[in-house]
């Protein structure tokens, strides 16, 4: 399944939700919002590689009108905000996971491959100041893996014009051992048919890192972006030996995403 494909599924689950069948319980009544888009990324071939690729990754996001929404990052994963104050916002989000195995990478050759799955769980973000955005995620695996993993993000953002906002701030990403098991994992029959050293992971933090971007206002529907990213990879992660024999710790993504509102009613 391509990744448009997926992006397509996903627009398709978003209009259900428009439904005259949802939307007479009244709790869907109102002025809505829908984001998709697209973005460019030239990343690690795998988590943990020192080799890179270029992928395409839809963007989605679901939200009411009425509230003003000052910043989104690339980071932000398809999220619905059911709640919405304008300086708090939360509910589910979820992320797509797509396979991993020897086809990526030669280095993963011989390693149990990561099935198509998903992420799922819930988000919360803040405004403590005009200026700063602080987010969290937490998301279960869904057939790809069975761990847990968490996010948290910080923003500090600035409109440098009336179309223009550049942001920067810090991320850091932990993860339960399940998590760690199916992406660093080595057990003993991996470690005979792919040559790296066994290794069985506990849980932990995962990476630490900054990311930055330069968000430009083409109209009030449509938005481009710039953003690059550096993540170190700690803990279980750094300590795997497909990083230590095979990869890098040292991680870097950089992108472009455009991204069109579609605004509605129910």
């Amino acid at each position: 399944m391509s990744k448009f494909a997926v992006a397509g599924l996903v627009l398709s689950v978003s209009t259900m939700l428009a439904t005259p069948s949802l939307a007479q319980s009244g709790w869907f009544s109102g002025d809505w919002s829908l984001t998709l888009g697209v973005a460019a990324i030239s990343l690690p071939e795998y988590e943990g590689d020192d080799k890179y690729r270029f992928v395409a990754q839809p963007i989605v996001s679901f939200g009411r009108q009425g509230t003003e929404r000052r910043f989104s990052s690339r980071n932000d994963n398809i999220s619905i905000g059911l709640i919405d104050t304008g300086t708090f916002r939360a509910g589910p989000t979820g992320k797509l996971v797509f396979e991993r195995d020897g086809g990526d990478s030669d280095d993963l050759v011989g390693l149990d491959p990561i099935r198509f799955g998903a992420e799922l769980g819930g988000f919360a973000e803040v405004y403590p100041t005009d200026w700063l955005r602080v987010r969290g995620e937490v998301r279960h695996g869904i057939r790809s893996h069975d761990g847990i993993i968490a996010d948290l993000s910080a923003d500090a953002f600035m409109n440098v014009s009336p179309t223009v906002q550049i942001s920067a701030g810090p991320r850091v990403s932990m993860a339960s051992s399940d998590y760690f098991d199916a992406y660093y994992g080595v057990s003993a029959a991996e470690s005979l048919a792919s040559g790296l050293t066994p290794y069985t992971p506990d849980g932990g933090f995962r990476s630490v890192g900054v990311g930055a971007a330069i968000r430009w206002d083409v109209t009030d529907t449509i938005e481009t972006s710039l953003f690059g990213e550096y993540s170190r990879l700690v803990g279980p992660a750094a300590d795997s030996s497909l990083v230590r024999e095979r990869g890098d710790e040292n991680q870097f993504l950089i992108g472009v995403s455009a991204t069109y509102r579609f605004d509605f009613s129910l």
